[in-house]
């Protein structure tokens, strides 16, 4: 598969940007640095381009029930302008990925998103119950991950004879996560409606003008900031994208700050062939609702009831000098493995290194004492309860 580039590779390259391989994207990894960027989110407000993220439309009578037995939530709780952070699993309970939900618009038919929030612009920015019709939804897989969440989404329409209408529509859209302490006033001069946004709750989201281009913007982020994503359609992205006069920042400082906040990454923290693990045991058992019929919820039931995961994901800070990588055992400090490191860094908030990854239950209470093996050395590290900040 030839590798793909977002809209505004071109004014990033401008920019200075250098730019790296993340799920079949070239995308920027920084811009200035990791640690001026991180700064910048964590005291002030950055931009990302996120638009490697995958945009599946999910529309029809049947959209509601469709996106109810793909994905770990309860999507029946959601009202147009709701969103909801959940799990796509196979049927043993193992996660595929993990993935943000969007009511949108009643009436908004897939494959027509980007036009048809154009269309509603003049007369429902900012009010969504001024829309009718069939229920639609937004569904965002991980980058690369939208090819494989279009192909089961349409099996299982298809095998379950449910009228709804998908497309994958990542192509139509761009992304951009504006965060940090000051994105509120990032928002107000680039919004034309800035009340419209400001006042969203955490996981709401709404059709407001942005950079004047009509736009979804949702309260919702990956950095334990307060924050926006703004999607618009691809061909107007540069006018949005420049409506933000802010420090831009690239997927490097994006991980630092995720992993700062025991946030997983798709592919890395899990990943159905090289690190399988359910909902529970990656720490986001509050997005399964086994009231609902899910795939995989009578196997997550039935774990559940023999007493939960054996191992479980958690933080590591390390007490010595070094740095934690993925794959890096975790130690008992008598060489007894009790786990390993899927994530690691050094925090540029708190100078300190930290990592995330899985231990054996009976080990991972926080304070723990344990070691990781660094270059064949043990170093004595502790277990500490994700975030690591205190967001």
């Amino acid at each position: 598969m030839s590798e793909r580039t977002p809209p505004l590779h071109g004014v990033h390259e401008t920019r200075g940007a250098t730019f790296t391989d993340f799920g079949g994207w070239q995308m920027p990894v920084e811009f200035d640095s990791i640690r001026e960027e991180h700064a910048a989110v964590r005291e002030g407000v950055g931009a990302f381009d996120v638009s490697h993220m995958g945009e599946i439309e999910v529309s029809g009578p049947d959209a509601t029930t469709l996106m109810d037995r793909l994905t770990t939530n309860d999507v029946t709780a959601l009202d147009p302008g709701d969103s909801q952070y959940a799990a796509v699993t196979n049927e043993e309970g193992v996660m595929l990925d993990d993935t943000v939900v969007y009511r949108l618009p009643d009436g908004i038919e897939a494959g027509s998103a980007t036009a048809s929030l154009s269309d509603l612009d003049e007369e429902a920015d900012g009010d969504l119950d001024a829309t009718s019709g069939d229920p639609a939804y937004l569904l965002v897989p991980n980058a690369g991950h939208d090819e494989e969440a279009m192909d089961r989404w349409v099996d299982y329409r298809d095998e379950h004879d449910f009228d709804a209408a998908v497309a994958n529509a990542t192509a139509d859209w761009a992304m951009f996560a504006i965060q940090g302490p000051e994105a509120v006033d990032a928002m107000e001069a680039a919004a034309a409606s800035p009340e419209s946004v400001t006042g969203l709750s955490k996981f709401q989201a709404t059709l407001a003008t942005t950079g004047g281009v009509a736009s979804w913007v949702a309260r919702t982020g990956y950095t334990g900031e307060d924050g926006f994503e703004v999607m618009c359609p691809a061909a107007d992205a540069e006018a949005v994208w420049s409506a933000f006069d802010v420090q831009p920042c690239g997927l490097g400082a994006r991980d630092t700050l995720r992993m700062e906040m025991g946030f997983l990454l798709s592919g890395q923290d899990f990943d159905p062939e090289e690190e399988p693990r359910t909902p529970y045991e990656a720490g986001i058992g509050f997005v399964v609702d086994l009231d609902t019929e899910f795939v995989g919820r009578d196997a997550l039931a039935a774990r559940q009831e023999e007493g939960g995961p054996d191992e479980t994901f958690t933080g590591i800070k390390l007490l010595e000098r070094g740095v934690p990588r993925n794959g890096y055992a975790v130690t008992d400090g008598d060489l007894t493995r009790i786990g390993h490191l899927t994530s690691g860094t050094m925090s540029p908030t708190l100078g300190e290194p930290i990592g995330l990854g899985y231990l054996h239950a009976e080990h991972a209470e926080p304070g723990t004492e344990v070691s990781v093996v660094v270059r064949g050395d043990e170093k004595r590290a502790e277990v500490v309860a994700p975030p690591f900040l205190d967001r």
